[in-house]
This record gives C-alpha cells, structure tokens and sequence, in this order.
C-alpha cells in the first residue's frame, strides 16, 4: 500500500468517525423528541411522529450499513498492508528504520 492511500485511508476513516458520530447525535435528538411527543395528540402531530420515526428507523439501518462498510474497507487496508509487508520485507523495515529515524531527530531537537 502506498503513502497516499494510506493517508486517503486514513482521511477517509475520520471522515466517516465524523458522519457516523453525528448521525449518532442527529437520531438520538430525534428518538429523544419522538419520546416528548408522545403524549400530544392531532392528527397532524401523529403523522409527523409516523413520518420522524420512519426516517429515524431508515438512519439507523443506513448508520450500520455504513459502519460494517468501513469495517470491511479497513479489514480490506489492515490485509492490503500486511501483504505489502510479506511480499516487500526489506522495504518495510526500510521505511520503518527511516520513519523512526525520522521521530528520532525530531524529538531530540527538543
């Protein structure tokens, strides 16, 4: 795996943390408001409660939906390296001894 996928990878996964922790929020205001109504009465009020439980129930299935794709896409990364790994030895450890290098001089400037 290359460093610009890894960063996109990367990139990708805070973004998603991101959505998937405000989506959280967005159906957790939403039960909690279809929980105060509960005791309204009207017509208009039912179906507006009909209609928020509807898309609160549809954001969850999609929030999982989200959630096991990201799981699979890192599980797909985390195999991706791995086999960079096995089939490029030399150069992991290369990269690994630069990368520590690297940190090295960094932190003994301080």
């Amino acid at each position: 795996m290359s460093d610009a996928s890894a960063k996109r990878a990367s990139t990708d996964r805070a973004s998603t943390d991101r959505l998937m922790q405000d989506l959280r929020a967005v159906i957790e205001d939403a039960d909690a408001l279809l929980r105060a109504t509960a005791g309204q009465a009207g017509e208009k009020v039912q179906q507006a409660r009909a209609r928020a439980e509807e898309t609160v129930r549809h954001a969850r299935e999609r929030m999982l939906e989200a959630e096991e794709d990201l799981t699979r896409r890192a599980r797909e990364v985390a195999e991706d390296a791995d086999r960079y790994v096995r089939d490029n030895p030399w150069q992991a450890v290369g990269v690994a001894a630069g990368i520590a290098f690297v940190i090295g001089l960094l932190v003994g400037r301080r």
